[in-house]
């Protein structure tokens, strides 16, 4: 689905269930490719330059987005992945995992589970998931084409079948799962799968209930920039662009861009410019300064940035007409 629907190339040969975009978990930081720093690891560049690359006041350990292309045509296993907290205290990683999907194709009748029913104590959970009574237990709600999901730590969920979907996350691979395979779909022992349930249910939490948004948009002359989602660590938006769009004012941390429609061209610095094929991602650094994204026909981008909530998200919206609980809605974007 990614090469065909999405158009990527140089992936090898049938079903690709995943693309990294951008990545610096673990073994599989990204490598520069064009620039000063060609050939150079993100990892390497965030440890030597984070306020350059990410922004100022920022510290790592890593950069702080993670960004993937999925292939949902197959349910995916139900599972959560810890929060801050719990990262630190239980897993002694520096952060959790918290992501959003974006839904970039979607069949008549794509369904997403995400979080759980009201009223359910632990064991009414337990016996649910091992008796895989998913829907008895989790809301299952349709998603289509533009939507995005808001999905925090702790947060059980599955999407699929029959979606691609662009999914950004913080830097972690954290995870528990209450299915009884493995992720290469092999059976667990069932004692194994029962601790691997209560794992989950330790770490789960109940109080965020996602739900599919299609997003509050900014038009900007023949442009239109919609945001799906925000929250702490990562803000989300989809730019439906016809002409020209420079760096937006106030958006002063690293931005990163993933092609979902023809070939565009970044220009920055004096005259520099760089070709983005359909399909392909890109960093912009902080430092980077003006930069200017010229499509040649009309384009289509997921662009993701670790936000000022109030200066990128909270006052454009505000100024647009929207209200607080049309905000709200979007994730995480007003302090508790």
């Amino acid at each position: 689905m990614i090469p065909d629907r999405l158009g990527k190339r140089g992936l090898p040969a049938g079903r690709v269930s995943e693309s990294w975009e951008v990545s610096d978990y673990r073994d599989t930081s990204a490598t520069t490719i064009n620039g000063a720093y060609a050939g150079q690891i993100l990892h390497d560049l965030v440890e030597r330059f984070p306020h350059e690359l990410v922004g100022v006041g920022w510290d790592g350990p890593h950069f702080p987005l993670l960004e993937k292309f999925l292939d949902a045509s197959h349910p995916l296993p139900v599972h959560l992945h810890a929060d801050d907290e719990t990262a630190r205290r239980v897993h002694g990683e520096p952060h959790g995992k918290t992501e959003a999907w974006h839904i970039l194709w979607a069949a008549e009748g794509a369904t997403i589970l995400a979080g759980v029913k009201e009223g359910l104590s632990r064991d009414d959970l337990f016996q649910a998931f091992r008796e895989q009574r998913y829907d008895d237990v989790m809301p299952r709600m349709p998603v289509r084409q533009g939507d995005t999901v808001y999905v925090p730590g702790g947060v059980i969920h599955s999407f699929g079948p029959n979606t691609l979907i662009f999914e950004v996350q913080q830097t972690s691979d954290l995870g528990q799962f209450v299915t009884p395979d493995d992720l290469y779909g092999n059976r667990l022992p069932d004692l194994v799968w029962e601790k691997n349930i209560d794992a989950a249910l330790d770490e789960l939490r109940i109080d965020y209930h996602p739900r599919p948004n299609p997003g509050l948009t900014l038009e900007d002359g023949v442009n239109r920039r919609v945001i799906g989602c925000a929250g702490p660590h990562f803000a989300l938006e989809r730019w439906s662009l016809q002409g020209d769009l420079r760096r937006p004012q106030g958006l002063d941390r690293v931005v990163t861009l993933s092609n979902v429609g023809p070939p565009v061209d970044v220009e920055y610095g004096q005259g520099r410019l760089e070709r983005l094929d359909r399909g392909e991602s890109c960093v912009l650094p902080a430092a980077l300064g003006d930069w200017k994204i010229a499509p040649q026909e009309p384009a289509s981008l997921v662009a993701c940035y670790v936000p000022n909530l109030e200066a990128n998200v909270v006052e454009p919206l505000r100024a647009a007409g929207y209200s607080r609980g049309e905000i709200e809605a979007l994730g995480e974007v007003f302090a508790e």
